[in-house]
C-alpha cells in the first residue's frame, strides 16, 4: 500500500549553520562552539560546498525559494567566504535574484565596512540577536555586547542598506520588569527594523542555566509583560503572524514561513539538520550532519558526516504538519495540507473535531486556524496530535 500521494513538491529552502560563535551563552541549546583559535574559514567553506554536492542527487531540478545562514554567529566570517558560499550556491542551484537571503549576526562581531560586503554578496535580510537593549539584564544572561553596541549594529545595518532586518529580543529574564521589557520593544519599534522574534527564556537541558537557574520572574509578570509589549507592537503597526513573529506588512520571514507550512529544505553545515519529500519514493526522510565542526569537516568529503537518516511515518507527517502549522496565527488553507503531506485530511480529522470542541480551533472548507484560546493554550492544542 502506497504511504503516501505527492501530486506536488512543497518550496524548498537551504539552511546553512556556522557553528562557531564567540561565547557560549548559558540558555543556549543550539549547536555552537566557543571560538578558542583561528576560524577555519576556508576549510568549512570548502566543507559547506561538498555538503551541497552530495544533497543535489535529493533534489535534481528543483530551484530555492529562501536562504537562511544560522549559527553560532555566521557573522564572525569574512564578507569573501560568505560570497565564496553564495557563488558556489548559485551555480549549483536556480533562485530568483530578488530571493530573501538571511544571516544571523551579534552586536559584538559587527565590523563597519562587513555590513555593506555581506549587502553587495548577496545577503538582502539580517536577523539580528540583541535579546535586550538594557545593560544588566544582557550582563545577567551572559551576552558579551551591551546595549549600545545593540544599537550601533542596527545603525550599521541601516546606512549598509538593509531595509530588511529582524532584531531578536527576548522576555522573562532575570530581573527583568514590565517596564525594562516595555522600554526594549519601544526602541525596536523605533529602530527601524521591519520584523521582530519576540520570545520568552526558557531554561533547556544541556545549558549552563539548566545546571544553575537563574531567579526568573513568576508567571504573572511574565504574562503582563508579554500582553504589554504585544499591545504596544500591535499600535506600532506589527502583525502577530506566529507565536514569536512580528512583522511590518509583507515583510515576514519567508524562511520561517517555509518551515511552519511544512515545506522542504536541505540542511548543510555541522548539526544542520533537512526534509526532503521525494515524489518518485513517494516518502519524506529527515536527515542531520554530524554536530562537532572537527568532524564534520574531517568526514564530509568521504559522505561520512550524516550522521542520522530518517523515513517519516503517516502518524509521524501528520503530526508534524499540524505542530508547524498552528503555530501560524492565520493558521493554513486546508488544501496545503494534503499538496505538504501526500494525506488526505482525514488522517487528522478526528483530532481537529476535538479541538474543535474544546474550542482550540475554528475551520472550514477552507481553512484551519487557532482560535484565540488556542493561542494562548498552544501546547494544549499541539499536545492533542501527539
Amino acid at each position: 500500500m502506497t504511504l503516501f500521494n505527492f501530486s506536488t513538491l512543497p518550496p524548498l529552502s537551504l539552511y546553512i549553520h556556522i557553528p562557531w560563535c564567540v561565547r557560549k551563552c548559558p540558555y543556549c541549546d543550539f549547536n555552537s562552539h566557543e571560538l578558542r583559535e583561528g576560524l577555519p574559514e576556508d576549510q568549512y567553506i570548502d566543507a559547506l560546498i561538498a555538503d551541497l554536492e552530495s544533497e543535489l542527487p535529493h533534489v535534481w531540478g528543483r530551484s530555492i525559494q529562501s536562504i537562511f545562514i544560522g549559527g553560532g554567529t555566521p557573522s564572525l566570517f569574512s564578507a569573501e567566504s560568505i560570497d565564496r558560499l553564495l557563488c558556489a550556491i548559485r551555480a549549483r542551484l536556480p533562485y530568483r535574484p530578488d530571493m530573501e537571503i538571511t544571516l544571523e549576526a551579534n552586536p559584538e562581531a559587527i565590523e563597519a565596512g562587513r555590513f555593506k560586503e555581506l549587502r553587495a554578496a548577496g545577503v538582502n535580510r539580517l536577523s539580528i540577536g540583541v535579546q535586550s537593549f538594557d545593560d544588566g539584564l544582557l550582563q545577567r544572561i551572559g551576552r558579551i555586547h551591551n546595549g549600545l553596541e545593540a544599537q550601533k549594529a542596527i545603525d550599521t545595518a541601516l546606512a549598509a542598506g538593509f531595509e530588511n532586518f529582524n532584531l531578536d529580543l527576548m522576555f522573562g529574564l532575570p530581573e527583568q520588569t514590565e517596564s525594562i521589557a516595555r522600554s526594549d520593544i519601544q526602541t525596536a519599534i523605533e529602530s527601524g527594523a521591519s520584523h521582530l522574534s519576540f520570545y520568552q527564556l526558557t531554561i533547556e537541558a544541556n545549558t549552563a542555566f539548566y545546571a544553575k537557574p537563574p531567579q526568573l520572574p513568576d508567571d504573572e509578570n511574565i504574562w503582563t509583560m508579554q500582553d504589554q509589549c504585544h499591545e504596544l507592537l500591535a499600535a506600532a503597526g506589527f502583525e502577530q503572524y506566529e507565536v514569536s513573529a512580528f512583522s511590518k506588512p509583507d515583510k515576514q520571514c519567508q524562511h520561517n514561513l517555509n518551515y511552519w507550512h511544512f515545506g522542504d529544505y536541505l540542511g548543510i553545515g555541522a548539526g544542520a539538520h533537512g526534509k526532503i519529500t521525494d515524489a518518485f519514493q513517494q516518502n519524506i526522510t529527515r536527515r542531520s550532519k554530524l554536530r562537532h565542526p572537527a568532524d564534520y569537516m574531517q568526514k564530509v568529503s568521504s559522505a561520512a558526516h550524516v550522521s542520522e537518516e530518517h523515513v517519516l511515518k503517516r502518524r509521524e507527517v501528520g503530526l508534524e504538519f499540524m505542530m508547524n502549522a498552528l503555530r501560524l496565527y492565520g493558521g493554513f488553507p486546508v488544501p496545503l495540507f494534503n499538496s505538504h503531506t501526500g494525506l488526505p485530511l482525514t488522517v487528522v480529522e478526528k483530532t481537529l473535531k476535538e479541538a474543535e470542541e474544546r474550542g482550540l480551533i475554528e475551520w472550514d472548507v477552507h481553512r484551519i486556524q487557532p482560535t484565540e484560546r488556542g493561542r494562548h493554550f498552544l501546547n494544549d492544542l499541539l499536545g492533542l496530535f501527539v
